[in-house]
């Protein structure tokens, strides 16, 4: 059995929901075990990380950045970039904030950036913008809470919550976005480990 850890650090819920989301999605696929890990849980267990085949991280986008509790983990892990522990492991990544942008992209581009300083392979959305419904991209009001990948990322899923309390935000497609992200990734794990065997 393959296993996936899901690193995540959510303020006030929002991005708790994503990470879950994205753990149901690797879970769906056979083959796949998926755990859950507050940042600063993983910050505590990093040798235990060691023996996972992939690593997601998600955090808020606050101020237009990777919030304060992931980058202590980040941080932390510095213990492991020395020995490249964690090179080679899939890694995946998904942000939330409260607007459409948020600058969400730049959070996204520094997760890559710290899988990258480890020598991982990272796992990109592999979804068009507005996946489930393409017609709503010919319409001014562009695609609604219902559709997958309605900010139109590539790096990975960005859900928007606006200044909704959980579990009524993220939208529900933000939130299958997130599960159909987490079934890419533990897909592209389970390639990755047949591929090296």
């Amino acid at each position: 059995m393959a296993n996936l850890a899901v690193i995540y650090h959510s303020q006030f819920g929002h991005t708790k929901l994503q990470a879950e989301a994205v753990a149901r999605g690797a879970t769906s696929v056979d083959g796949m075990d998926a755990t859950l890990f507050t940042a600063e849980e993983a910050s505590g267990k990093l040798d235990e990380l060691d023996g996972y085949d992939a690593l997601i991280f998600g955090t808020a986008t606050y101020m237009g950045n990777i919030s304060a509790g992931m980058k202590q983990f980040m941080e932390a892990s510095a213990a492991k970039w020395f020995t490249l522990a964690w090179r080679d492991k899939i890694a995946g990544a998904f942000t939330n904030s409260s607007s459409f942008s948020g600058d969400k992209l730049n959070t996204l581009q520094g997760l890559v950036v710290f899988a990258m300083q480890h020598g991982m392979i990272f796992v990109g959305l592999g979804m068009l913008p507005a996946q489930s419904d393409m017609d709503s991209m010919n319409h001014i009001e562009g695609p609604g809470p219902n559709v997958t990948n309605r900010a139109g990322s590539f790096i990975g899923p960005m859900s928007a919550s606006f200044q909704v309390n959980p579990p009524e935000a993220p939208a529900p497609g933000d939130i299958e976005t997130a599960e159909l992200y987490g079934q890419r990734v533990a897909e592209k794990t389970l390639v990755f480990l047949a591929g090296r065997g």
